[in-house]
């Protein structure tokens, strides 16, 4: 038996992101909430994850399904309450899960007390000084202050009437209206945070993951951006030729030097809460930086930054042999380069799941949500390809994230009416963009049963398609060849074989279609992985034992579009 490592555990660990729209509802309103989450927490448990990521659950008008907050210690009343919250860490650490919460420090909600007091204050206050207000251009400052656009689509400026009923001033909104951006410039606000941070550690929290970490601070002048910039790269359909995000330069909007002191900050907060430096106490920072290279994106993880960042280079990899390992060679690289792990993510709750991503042709765009007007993707295809993908990057070293459902091998819903979208980028743009409604449907508990186990009854926020119903837990479970039972295989085996503390070192003589590597810690037994993205049979080495493969495997031979580990 190999000697059991002392990395600290975010640096190895497979964490869980639950939706608590979408996960589990607990009073049959139709909207899951933390009670149900906290009901079905052995199920992830029994899946052998470390820890259980949570979308934001504060007090929220629900203009961006909860990313936009009113009350950042707060539980909003769709979900619970504050001792629904408590309850749910106990549970979670009575059965060795660890909790990490949302935070979302770009903007807040426009029903936030700070935002109706800066109305109420007026221009000049330090009340509207939290927030990024400014004279609008022209004669009569009827035109916004710049010309940059919402990633939700449309202008990302709003004009506020003023107390005395006249036209005012404009304030910025990276995203929705209803989110108005904060002034990270302004110390209250750095500080404000510093005590929200406190407030969930200070119940029991493990970690935080920083929603659009890498906007927060804008260009001094707020200076003016030809194009609609997204977290990575353009949206506007023809973007000059000159402008090319995800090579040169990114907006003045994002990621600007200054926002690494404030994590620097936040750094040193959570360090207070393990005075004996105990790795298997620390609480933990995780980016969402959409950036668009790795280099850039360990910036966020510096030994005195966070301690993760999303790896959203490996999500957007064509399913091609030499294009991911291009993907996992920069990134361990990078990651090497300021001693932080890698992290690994398919997919998450603003992209189209892997399942149905990876059955559209080879090198398609990455689209924004799949309507009944869209290609449609091959679902026979797209579950395989994400069987193999997964199975592959569950052996890599580092950290690894999941989706809540894909584990059931779940696609999006690639039929939901227009009528029934709630993601603001579908009315923000006219449904141009169809947006991340697809992905975010309840999950499927209990086939026979009203919304297939979601509830207690036969509601649920967003419908769910009817070929959800045989990929419920409870048709999967026991199944060997189940995405389910696969999943916790893979968790099992990547355990016990130290996977996440490993090292990785690709074997030659595969072929061009081939990605095969050895994993294995330096006083442990190293495991082959090997994915057959060619359309031959691939003979496996006779000496070695397979593990667990992606699919069926053809006479002992490998196919198409399946991976297996072998020791």
């Amino acid at each position: 038996m190999p000697i059991p490592h002392s990395a600290p555990w975010w640096r190895h660990a497979v964490i869980y992101q639950v939706y608590p729209r979408s996960f589990a509802d607990s009073d049959g309103d139709g909207v899951g909430d933390l009670p149900g989450i906290t009901s079905r927490l052995p199920h992830l448990a029994g899946l052998g994850v470390d820890a259980v990521w949570l979308s934001p659950f504060y007090v929220s008008p629900m203009a961006d399904a909860g990313y936009d907050v009113a009350d950042y210690r707060d539980v909003d009343p769709l979900f619970g309450t504050l001792a629904d919250a408590d309850a749910l860490l106990a549970r979670a650490h009575e059965l060795g899960l660890r909790v990490i919460v949302d935070l979302v420090p770009n903007h807040t909600s426009d029903e936030h007390v700070w935002f109706q007091e800066a109305l109420v204050a007026g221009p000049g206050s330090p009340e509207r000084a939290r927030y990024v207000f400014r004279e609008g251009g022209g004669p009569d400052g009827a035109e916004p202050p710049n010309n940059w656009k919402s990633v939700f689509g449309g202008l990302a400026w709003t004009r506020v009437q003023e107390a005395d009923g006249t036209p005012g001033q404009w304030y910025l909104h990276l995203f929705d209206d209803k989110q108005p951006d904060l002034d990270w410039r302004n110390p209250e606000v750095v500080e404000e945070f510093h005590d929200v941070l406190r407030f969930w550690l200070d119940r029991g929290v493990d970690g935080f993951r920083v929603d659009v970490a890498h906007s927060l601070v804008k260009a001094e002048g707020l200076p003016d951006w030809t194009v609609r910039t997204g977290m990575l790269g353009d949206l506007d359909e023809e973007p000059p030729a000159t402008t090319d995000p995800r090579t040169k330069e990114l907006g003045p909007m994002w990621d600007q030097e200054e926002v690494h002191e404030i994590y620097r900050g936040w750094r040193r907060v959570l360090e207070e809460y393990n005075p004996s430096g105990d790795p298997d106490q620390d609480r933990i920072l995780c980016a969402e930086a959409w950036l668009p290279s790795q280099e850039r994106t360990m910036r966020y993880v510096r030994p005195d930054e966070m301690h993760q960042a999303f790896n959203f280079q490996f999500l957007e990899m064509s399913w091609r042999a030499e294009d991911v390992r291009e993907v996992v060679d920069t990134s361990l690289r990078a990651a090497d380069e300021v001693g932080a792990p890698t992290t690994w993510v398919l997919s998450n709750h603003d992209v189209v799941r892997h399942a149905s991503r990876m059955g559209l042709p080879v090198g398609s765009p990455r689209p924004n949500g799949i309507g009944t007007a869209s290609e449609q993707p091959n679902p026979v295809l797209g579950l395989r390809r994400a069987r193999a993908a997964t199975t592959l990057m569950m052996a890599l070293p580092g950290s690894a994230y999941v989706y809540n459902g894909e584990e059931l091998g779940l696609p999006d819903h690639t039929a939901l009416p227009d009528r029934l979208r709630q993601d603001p980028a579908f009315h923000r743009t006219a449904g141009v963009e169809l947006g991340r409604d697809g992905c975010r449907v309840p999950l499927p508990w209990v086939a026979e049963e009203p919304s297939y186990g979601f509830g207690p009854g036969s509601r649920s926020w967003l419908p769910q398609p009817l070929l959800y119903g045989p990929l419920a837990v409870d048709r999967q479970e026991g199944v060997s060849s189940s995405t389910l039972e696969l999943y916790r295989t893979l968790l099992r085996l990547r355990r016990q074989h130290d996977l996440g503390v490993g090292g990785l070192h690709w074997e030659s003589g595969w072929g061009p279609d081939v990605l095969a590597f050895r994993n294995a810690r330096e006083d442990g037994r190293p495991v082959t992985v090997v994915a057959n993205l060619g359309e031959d049979l691939l003979e496996l080495p006779a000496d070695l034992e397979v593990l667990v493969a992606s699919g069926r495997l053809e006479d002992g031979r490998l196919p198409q579009d399946t991976t297996v580990w072998l020791a």
